[in-house]
């Protein structure tokens, strides 16, 4: 395996200091540009880790920083928070996320790859994160979203332009039957191509190996497996 280059990248929005980090191989030649949104504890080195991991020769992953330098959550209690207060601004949010967006064009772009060839993964509130990003509008090949929420305060209102792909956890006790029976209606109402599967006996957080809170959040290699593989399919199939 070549040598990965993880390079910080700073930005503001709204005057405000952020900090993500773009990963590729070094001599490789990428063909498509990645924008991961993390879960809600943001830019740690556990999230570089996974991005790492499902680096490859073909990709530039751009880890996208949600909460900004001087507002990185430190405990499960600070990052509850600061998810749910830019949950709830969701102005904020889409600013940020188009912002990231437009640094993974730009970066990728310097590598070589087309502005035509993105899309977007995230896990958690980072799986929330994307979605919100293919509702306001983003021009991308896919938006994948790993356990994350599906409700949201402003569904699309216009066309989805990448194919969406949830996957999510069937016992998951923060997707609620009514979320589910919303987004069903929302992307049928903007004739969206969209896909969500169902994964038996999983709950929260499936990908995360140290989610271990049965009944709630737990890792489920197998589960992860078979998702990371739903997504690289699906990955195969836009990019060609």
């Amino acid at each position: 395996m070549s040598e990965t280059i993880n390079t910080p990248v700073d930005y503001q929005v709204d005057g405000k200091a952020f900090q993500g980090h773009l990963l590729h191989r070094r001599g490789a030649t990428p063909s498509r540009g990645l924008l991961m949104a993390p879960n809600f504890f943001g830019v740690t080195e556990r999230a570089l880790d996974q991005a790492e991991q499902l680096l490859d020769e073909h990709s530039v992953i751009f880890l996208f920083d949600p909460f900004g330098v001087e507002g990185r959550p430190q405990t499960p209690e600070q990052a509850m928070a600061a998810m749910g207060a830019l949950r709830e601004d969701n102005d904020a949010l889409r600013a940020r996320l188009a912002e990231a967006l437009a640094v993974l064009t730009r970066e990728a772009g310097a590598l070589g790859v087309p502005a035509d060839r993105l899309a977007a993964f995230g896990f958690c509130f980072g799986g929330a994160c994307v979605l919100e990003l293919a509702r306001s509008g983003a021009d991308l090949r896919a938006f994948v979203s790993f356990h994350g929420l599906l409700d949201t305060p402003r569904p699309a209102a216009g066309p989805i332009k990448g194919a969406v792909l949830v996957l999510n956890g069937a016992d998951d006790p923060m997707v609620s039957d009514e979320s589910l029976v919303a987004f069903k209606k929302e992307m049928d109402a903007v004739d969206a191509d969209w896909q969500l599967t169902h994964f038996g006996g999983a709950v929260h957080s499936f990908t995360a190996p140290n989610a271990d809170m049965p009944g709630r959040a737990m890792y489920d290699a197998k589960v992860a497996r078979r998702a990371f593989a739903a997504m690289d399919d699906l990955f195969d199939e836009v990019f060609g």
